[in-house]
């Protein structure tokens, strides 16, 4: 098994960790996070009712950074959720890292997210 797959199925296996123990609500929704190397995005997920109430990426075209895997890029799509999740009258989330350590781009997001008014 390479390096790459080892680490893939880490995660994972956090991921089904966090998982068993976390879930949204229409009124706190998951806020579900997931990087590549070039890209973040980000959903809020009500589990109760299986649907995404917002979402933000990197990938959008009006996204105003160029490079969409720094961190910056990942502060403005904290403050982007926020922004349309503050728009549905939701401002408490419940964070998933989705298995990722949180630091670097996580943290970042995590930090506009609550800079731009959520509480988790």
């Amino acid at each position: 098994m390479d390096l790459k797959a080892k680490k893939r199925l880490i995660r994972e296996k956090k991921k089904r960790k966090i998982r068993g123990s976390i879930s949204g609500s229409p009124e706190r929704p998951r806020l579900s996070v997931f990087k590549s190397a070039k890209n973040i995005y980000v959903q809020a997920i009500d589990d109760v009712g299986q649907r995404t109430l917002a979402a933000a990426s990197t990938k959008e075209k009006d996204f105003a950074l160029s490079s969409g895997g720094n961190r910056a890029a990942a502060k403005e799509v904290g403050r982007l959720i926020a922004e349309r999740l503050q728009g549905n009258n939701i401002k408490d989330v419940i964070f998933d890292r989705n298995g990722f350590i949180y630091h670097g781009r996580i943290k970042e997001l995590a930090d506009g997210a609550r800079a731009a008014g959520l509480k988790f």
